[in-house]
């Protein structure tokens, strides 16, 4: 007993000398300046209580003076809001101690678009671009005791209508600008402004054209010096070496003799004695990491992040520091010419890795409502469906550092767009500088992160001015000069600026200048770069167009579904239950939507006996077509080597390509990508009466398998079985067996069998099981299967649910009566398996709460 006691007074000592240790900045004061916020309209003497981070439609609903415009059709009704000015105010206190420091800043990190900035009734500054962070001197303005921070925001909508006006000519493109919802007409205006396009509509999202401070504000006060910027360049990567320079970009008030320190994870790793002068000054100091671990996508291994901590210090101790959190590794995007082209993949550590993700749009329309744990929610979605990259849609924003921090952890990639998507933009001299300005801040604040992949240009730009007919829109109606005009604009940007920006600034990444393309400023084809393929859903296109549309990598496509019912609910009462109601109409903007839908999936599937069977189905017509397309890119590996399907996420509550919905939940597309994206997957392609057995590995390494075919019917009797034992290689899609379809199911009716490919490792575990149905969805001969499950409670929330089926349950879709999320659903479960699935809760609750009561729906429900 004394040793225990000598031993923990022991590490208590430790741990108080260790907290000592840790120094705190002498010179530096800084705090956010979020309360006591106050709004009201331009010219209302009636003052509202404001939240900060927030914005103008957020503060109205908190009021109770609009309705939540995500319900039913509320949408239009605060249509009034984006055409009227803003006012924000509050005061804060300032001491005798913030007043005594060298230089006092207010940083402002994001701001809503058009803003005059008053400290005490003088403008220090006025704003223009949301994706800015910008920072103001206010020393001179400041009083000691209270002062007043009054931000007056000037409508987006009537600034954008002047600058369209002044243009001279109109600009083709921003077909998802919904203008006539807004009462603009043909009016479109999103392009003027430098903000999130899809604010003023998508053909997924609500016209909701906010203002307000979407980000922080944070005063900053401080002595001496400041680190302004950190840069972190990897210059040579060995098995036993990592040679890094740390490019330091420092503000001294005066001159200075300082010491900078390097450390990486506490330790020190490099020392420099610098003489300061006035203003800014450069240093770059080697840092070396001996016995490098390397950083790796989701799936394939690890993601070590070294903790990067710069210091300035003097006499007086430490004045400034800044840690950046890296990962080791290289990353290339491989265009290799062929015979056919080029290539086009993503080569990390000298390891081809097949792309395998979604396209990302902001999760909420008001981007304030995001909060810390809906990024973690959904990054581990992505996560926990395999996927190792997400692309950064251009007609959104440049994320928070939490996105990025969230893909550095859990090893995502991310291909990221610059903001601009769909539309020409202008050129004169002021839009440019701003763009400019907007690109360098934000490659700067990002390019430290080891999930940004490649820089982007634009989002089908380049497609549309070429294919879309606005070339030929503008020759017609405006002429050549125009033409000229406009596409001087496009060239200035994304072949001007933005490639130099990312060349000074991030020269180990490649700037894609337009996606799709071929290459830079190259129309897309099919046999170089990305492509996006929309033949299916726009073009009416069967699911199987997926399997003979094979690009380089495919960066987007996609196919629709609703929200499940229990979240139809919460926009939507009864009688709105029917998707030609204008409700069910309004929450789904893609002009060919809903009956679109419904032609696909009666194509495939029996017509659904009512509204709530109708979602349903539709989840499970997007999951397969999403799948067949998935499992067309992979089996095509490496010719093809990414599938990127639309989208992930949604904004609002709406029918949409997403595998997630609003609230969360996982659609079935979500979980079949899940299955579709495994590190070793079973493929079936059919080639007339062969079946064709893929099996294709992302793997490191070489995997010795057994490989079992069972060709069952629906109530589990064995009709034939083939094994083979073979070794998976790595990295690779290849063709395992041949099968004659006749041969193997030996006259029975096709649409009473399957066929069950399982994959196990030498020690019998499962690695990978795939079914294969001979007939579709429709002419499955199902039957009445009866499930049946039991609870098992586990720790945190969460209960296993074993379940079993005496005949086949196919797309067994389990519902509970409390908030929570399924680690499988949608599943096939055949006759007599045991499968064990688990619930977590998101809230505390008792076994009861969900025994007797999950509700399990089949297809064959659907109809019967």
């Amino acid at each position: 007993m004394h040793k225990i006691v000598q031993k923990i007074i022991f590490i208590i000592l430790i741990s108080i000398i260790m907290n000592s240790c840790q120094e705190k900045l002498t010179n530096h004061i800084s705090f956010e300046i979020n309360e006591n916020w106050s709004f009201r309209e331009a010219g209302n003497s009636n003052w509202l209580d404001a939240k900060v981070p927030g914005c103008v439609h957020t503060d109205l609903l908190d009021n109770g003076i609009i309705d939540d415009p995500f319900y039913r059709l509320n949408e239009y009704d605060v249509q009034w809001i984006d055409k009227k000015d803003w006012e924000y105010q509050t005061t804060f206190n300032v001491d005798k101690k913030i007043l005594e420091k060298d230089v006092v800043e207010l940083e402002f990190k994001g701001l809503d678009t058009y803003a005059n900035i008053y400290l005490n009734n003088q403008l220090v500054i006025s704003t223009n671009n949301m994706f800015i962070s910008w920072v103001v001197s206010c020393k001179n303005y400041l009083k000691q005791g209270p002062n007043t921070l009054k931000i007056v925001f000037h409508s987006p909508i009537k600034i954008g209508l002047e600058k369209r006006d002044d243009l001279g000519y109109y600009l083709p493109g921003a077909e998802n600008d919904q203008s006539q919802l807004g009462g603009l007409g043909d009016k479109k205006v999103s392009v003027f402004t430098r903000k999130a396009g899809y604010h003023f509509g998508w053909d997924w999202g609500p016209r909701l054209v906010s203002s307000g401070i979407w980000q922080p504000i944070v005063l900053n006060a401080w002595d001496k010096v400041k680190i302004v910027d950190v840069n972190i360049i990897q210059e040579e990567l060995t098995e036993n070496e990592a040679f890094l320079l740390s490019e330091i970009e420092i503000e001294a008030t005066k001159k200075a003799e300082v010491i900078i320190l390097c450390m990486v994870d506490s330790e020190k790793v490099g020392e420099q004695k610098m003489s300061l002068v006035k203003g800014i000054n450069k240093v770059s100091i080697p840092i070396t990491i001996y016995n490098p671990e390397l950083w790796w996508t989701n799936g394939l291994r690890s993601q070590k992040l070294y903790n990067i901590n710069i210091q300035i210090k003097d006499d007086s101790g430490l004045l400034s520091s800044q840690l950046k959190k890296i990962g080791l590794r290289t990353i290339e995007v491989i265009q290799q010419p062929d015979s056919i082209g080029k290539s086009f993949y993503f080569r990390l550590n000298d390891h081809p890795v097949f792309i395998k993700g979604a396209n990302y749009i902001p999760q909420d329309i008001f981007l304030n409502r995001i909060s810390d744990n809906d990024y973690e929610k959904l990054i581990k979605s992505a996560v926990d469906a395999n996927f190792n990259m997400l692309r950064v849609w251009g007609g959104g924003i440049y994320e928070k550092d939490i996105f990025y921090d969230l893909c550095d952890k859990y090893g995502i990639l991310v291909w990221q767009d610059f903001m601009f998507a769909c539309a020409m933009y202008p050129g004169d001299s002021a839009f440019l500088n701003n763009v400019e300005k907007e690109a360098v801040q934000n490659v700067k604040r990002l390019r430290n992160h080891p999930c940004i992949a490649l820089w982007c240009g634009d989002n089908e730009i380049l497609s549309a001015w070429y294919r879309w007919g606005w070339n030929e829109n503008v020759i017609e109606n405006q002429g050549q000069n125009i033409v000229d005009t406009v596409w001087k604009a496009y060239n200035d940007v994304f072949h001007n600026i933005l490639p130099e920006v990312v060349k000074k600034y991030d020269p180990q990444k490649l700037y894609w200048s337009s996606s799709p393309s071929a290459g830079f400023g190259e129309l897309e084809n099919g046999k170089s770069g990305d492509m996006h393929y929309w033949g299916v859903w726009w073009g009416k296109e069967p699911f199987t167009k997926y399997e003979e549309v094979i690009p380089r990598f495919m960066s987007e496509f996609g196919f629709q579904s609703f929200p499940k019912f229990s979240s139809v609910k919460k926009y939507a009462i009864d009688e709105d239950w029917n998707i030609h109601s204008e409700v069910m109409k309004s929450h789904q903007r893609s002009s060919i939507g809903n009956v679109t839908i419904e032609e696909y999936l009666l194509r495939d599937y029996r017509k659904p006996k009512d509204f709530e069977m109708f979602l349903y189905v539709g989840q499970l017509l997007q999951a397969r077509g999403i799948k067949i397309g998935i499992e067309a890119h992979r089996r095509n590996m490496p010719f093809c080597m990414g599938s990127l399907y639309w989208q992930l996420n949604d904004c609002w509550p709406v029918a949409s390509w997403s595998s997630i919905d609003y609230y969360g939940n996982w659609k079935a597309l979500h979980y079949t990508v899940k299955e579709a994206f495994k590190n070793i997957k079973i493929s079936f392609n059919k080639n007339n009466d062969t079946l064709d057995i893929y099996i294709i590995s992302d793997s490191l390494v070489n995997i010795r398998a057994e490989l079992k075919l069972s060709v069952i019917d629906f109530q589990g009797t064995i009709i034939n079985e083939i094994e083979d034992e073979i070794i998976v290689e790595s990295n690779k899609s290849q063709i395992y067996l041949k099968e004659s379809i006749t041969a193997i199911t030996k006259g029975f009716n096709q649409n009473e069998i399957l066929l069950v490919a399982a994959l196990t490792d030498t020690d019998g575990k499962k690695i990978d099981k795939s079914i294969y149905y001979f007939a579709s969805p429709k002419n499955l001969k199902l039957l009445n299967p009866k499930v049946s499950y039991g609870i098992e409670r586990k720790e945190n929330n969460r209960f296993l649910v074993k379940l079993t089926s005496d005949v086949l349950a196919k797309n067994a879709y389990l519902q509970s009566p409390v908030e929570g999320h399924f680690s499988d659903n949608y599943f096939d479960l055949l006759p007599n398996e045991k499968k064990e699935i688990l619930f977590t809760s998101e809230e505390e609750i008792e076994k009861i709460s969900i025994e007797n009561r999950i509700i399990i729906h089949t297809l064959i429900d659907s109809y019967k």
